[in-house]
């Protein structure tokens, strides 16, 4: 007797929504292989079958319980939620049938998790768009931001799929950063849980909105396209785009007021600002930063420059700089910001614009500390060497310490801006409140000392952020102290050109004749 391997798909588990062809391999099936969830949305259909239900974390042991029994002859049905060929059962089942087995087999499509969220949410797929899976369990973390890195740049329309778990915190908010650095901050986003389910929640925000927020597994992601507009509370993407070279967002009001032909420095530092300020005094200057806050602190500290504030992506940069047709590109971004001078220096030569790199003179010297090559080694060098540690490397870093193996036996302190969404993103990656500095620097040495000394701190990990940054009185504190402290080495990239000081750069535009 050939057997039956029925691959059914049952979509969200709402009833309405499982397909007739399931429901017939279901009544047709004489044995269920399934997850116990998924039984108890399909019971009507199985009653009275032979019924297996391996847990959660054994799917293979289910892929391969539904195949001996169709080998011996049965009619078999293995299920999965939203459709079993999508992130599910069938492809482990292919994997581990043989090229002689001789039982018939019937993949049954369903509603997957990507078409049930844009269903709640309007019609925000209607164009081309892709789906990313942010578990690494099957999957090296490396393709994942490789490929979100890829979907970003192409603003390709997105659904997310397992976006965040109890043992994987961070690799959404990297993500959304890969997202952030190519989409514009506008761009509108849905947020879905449990859809089609008891405590189904759908919210729409903005791209910029998404990483101060918690999810969880049951939660997808639906990430729009510059395209992707709001109407009557839904969101929708446009079937067809008639100008691929429209902004990707509607400008900021002072991007209406950028002047023609200026000196654009991409700032985020006090000596990024205060060299603008210089320029500022022989030729327009555009102050571009990253955050409202960095914004405000532009506004004050660079008078006679025109300040572009907010998370920009890079195709809202791109369009920025050819209409106002810049003269030069000034990269004053923090010596750590690696990713961001790589996306400028792209930019540059892509729109035949002079780069230059500004950056403040490195500050370590034989006799600070231990110098790491990396956060990854700074993060091994903090748990042999601490049991308090304090990182003054900012949030972005915070998981490569908290992850680290041996990390849950430390003590982690954390010190970084006051925005409220970095501060929640600590405590996500396991950051206690009563543990986190809130403040803007720079610092004194004497502040240093007195929260060192009264958290008890034995170990400090830092980054070589010049004398700008405080570099100096973090090593004058750790040694009045006579504690570890652990330098991170500046990332090292082939600028095309370089100064360090608001001269070199008046220089440079003389020798471009842009001055």
């Amino acid at each position: 007797m050939t057997g039956v391997l029925n691959l059914v798909s049952v979509g969200p588990g709402f009833e309405e929504l499982i397909a007739p062809r399931a429901v017939a391999a279901l009544k047709g099936s004489d044995v269920i292989v399934a997850y116990e969830l998924y039984l108890r949305w399909v019971a009507p259909h199985i009653e009275g079958k032979e019924i297996h239900s391996p847990p959660l974390t054994q799917e293979r042991e289910r892929a391969l319980l539904a195949i001996e029994r169709a080998r011996a002859g049965a009619k078999v049905a293995l299920i999965s939620s939203g459709d079993i060929g999508i992130y599910a059962m069938a492809a482990l089942a292919f994997e581990e049938m043989r090229e002689d087995d001789t039982f018939d087999v019937n993949v049954v499509p369903g509603i997957t998790s990507a078409n049930a969220c844009a269903s709640l949410l309007g019609s925000p797929l209607s164009h081309d768009f892709a789906t990313l899976s942010l578990s690494d369990l099957l999957c090296p973390w490396e393709w994942i931001e490789h490929r979100a890195r890829h979907i970003a740049q192409a603003d390709l329309a997105c659904v997310m799929y397992n976006v965040q778990s109890a043992s994987r915190q961070q690799g959404v908010y990297r993500v959304l950063e890969l997202m952030l650095e190519s989409k514009a901050p506008g761009t509108l986003c849905g947020v879905v849980r449990n859809a089609y389910r008891p405590d189904q929640k759908v919210e729409v925000y903005r791209l910029d909105e998404l990483p101060g927020l918690k999810f969880d597994m049951l939660t997808s992601l639906v990430i729009g396209n510059r395209f992707t507009a709001r109407k009557r509370g839904w969101i929708y993407t446009p079937r067809g785009y008639n100008d691929w070279s429209q902004p990707a967002a509607a400008p900021a009001p002072q991007e209406q007021e950028l002047p023609a032909g200026a000196a654009w420095v991409f700032s985020g530092t006090s000596d990024g600002n205060a060299l603008a300020a210089q320029l500022a005094k022989h030729m327009p200057v555009v102050v571009s930063a990253a955050s409202d806050h960095g914004g405000a602190i532009a506004r004050q500290d660079c008078p006679g420059a025109v300040v572009w504030a907010g998370r920009q992506g890079v195709e809202a940069r791109r369009q920025a700089l050819l209409a106002r047709e810049a003269r030069v590109l000034v990269d004053a971004t923090h010596p750590y910001a690696s990713a961001m001078s790589a996306q400028l220096i792209g930019l540059a030569r892509e729109l035949h614009i002079p780069y230059l790199r500004f950056e403040r003179p490195a500050s370590w010297q034989d006799g600070d500390g231990t110098l790491c090559a990396s956060m990854e080694e700074a993060a091994a060098q903090a748990v042999a060497r601490g049991r308090r540690i304090f990182l003054a490397t900012g949030s972005k870093d915070i998981a490569t310490f908290t992850q680290a193996p041996g990390a849950g036996e430390r003590a982690w302190f954390v010190r970084q801006t006051a925005e409220p969404a970095l501060i929640e993103r600590a405590i996500a990656q396991g950051i206690p409140r009563e543990r986190i500095c809130a403040m803007q620097g720079p610092f004194s040495q004497g502040f240093n000392e007195a929260l060192w000394r009264d958290w008890g701190i034995d170990c400090v990990v830092t980054k070589d952020s010049g004398d700008a940054g405080g570099y100096r009185a973090k090593v004058a504190a750790a040694r009045a102290l006579g504690i570890e402290l652990l330098v991170v080495a500046r990332p090292v990239l082939d600028y095309p050109a370089q100064v360090a000081d608001a001269a070199g750069v008046l220089a440079f535009l003389v020798g471009q004749g842009k001055a």
